[in-house]
């Protein structure tokens, strides 16, 4: 059953009257609700305005897009990148410019729906991934495959150790990866994991992602080799469609100090729960992570009963399977956690 609320869930919402502590929704580093986060961004809206509704391609440009694109590439180890208004829109225009008859879309199981254009069915598992590719590859002159998937799947099939990616024959593979639950969270210093994915040498990579989730920004991302970039840059996709905002992604350079203490804080939490989880074997997580999907989605009801609100529905659709996920952020305190800790206990699994 959903909860409305009026203001930003936090760590804690009001629900009938009553305060309930949130593990949930995608908040990791609890930026939308940090003041001195908040007030960078104000700054920023007064220089920028709320919005720009321009194309890129405009013959006036703000010069904080190629700044804002400059750092993002560094940071995670890319030649190029580009930013769009959502991730979405940024997975969107990737699987757009590869659908043609020069290459084939393969999608590993999980992917998200930001890289479909249509009903496609995932693949099982890498097993069944790894034979069609392979039997693809025999064929000659045949379209170059590329892979699609999502470095953060809730499963652990990828991120961190992405066994199954490389099963596949990657050297003869486009990569497309969705890092939108990863950047600004996993990685060398929050950088998530194009350079993961870069050393296991696939033909060509490409990562998409969201800077919602890690940043607390409207704002999307792409990575990958300026050839590729460039291609990207001048679609009528790309220009046709209005940017992210400005003052978002000035706020993005100016709060890099933050980022890094609240990502300390996130660490503190995440081993703290962990340490405290007597359950372990009830839970899919992966290290350093701040999500704890559950098989029983009963938990999810007696941690509400208890004034825990916990990410519990069905996505993407209202007819795909139920999410069951507890998920830590930097605006947790420990006394939080310590609660949400003894509540699970008290859980009959």
């Amino acid at each position: 059953m959903a909860q409305y609320v009026d203001s930003f869930p936090g760590r804690e919402i009001v629900v009938d009257g009553t305060k309930h502590l949130y593990f949930g929704g995608t908040s990791y580093l609890g930026l939308q609700t940090l003041p001195e986060f908040q007030q960078i961004f104000i700054d920023n809206v007064k220089k920028y305005g709320t919005n720009y509704g321009a194309s890129r391609n405009s013959n006036v440009r703000l010069l904080i897009f190629d700044k804002a694109e400059a750092h993002l590439s560094e940071f995670v180890g890319s030649e190029s990148g580009i930013t769009m208004s959502s991730g979405y829109l940024a997975g969107q225009l990737l699987v757009q410019h590869f659908t043609s008859k020069d290459y084939k879309l393969f999608y590993a199981p999980n992917a998200h729906s930001a890289l479909f254009t249509t009903k496609t069915k995932p693949y099982t598992t890498y097993a069944v991934l790894n034979v069609a590719l392979r039997e693809h590859l025999k064929k000659k002159g045949n379209a170059i495959p590329v892979v699609l998937l999502d470095s953060i799947d809730f499963s652990g099939y990828n991120y961190p150790d992405f066994d199954g990616l490389q099963s596949l024959p990657l050297n003869q593979v486009i990569l497309i990866v969705d890092d939108s639950h990863g950047i600004g969270v996993v990685g060398q210093s929050g950088n998530g994991v194009f350079e993961i994915l870069t050393s296991l040498k696939p033909k060509e990579l490409l990562v998409s992602c969201s800077l919602g989730k890690g940043f607390g920004i409207q704002a999307g991302a792409i990575f990958g080799t300026k050839k590729r970039i460039d291609q990207l840059r001048a679609t009528d996709f790309f220009g046709g469609a209005s940017p992210a905002a400005p003052a978002a992604l000035a706020s993005l350079l100016e709060a890099k100090p933050i980022f890094i203490s609240q990502r300390e804080k996130l660490k503190r939490n995440i081993d703290l729960f962990v340490a405290g989880l007597e359950e372990k074997k009830h839970f899919l997580f992966m290290a350093d992570h701040p999500a704890f999907s559950c098989m029983d989605t009963g938990l999810a009801s007696h941690l509400k009963k208890n004034q825990i609100i916990t990410t519990n529905f069905s996505y993407p659709s209202d007819i795909d399977d139920t999410k069951s996920r507890i998920i830590l952020g930097a605006q947790h305190t420990t006394d939080d956690i310590q609660r949400l800790s003894t509540r699970i206990g008290e859980y009959s699994f």
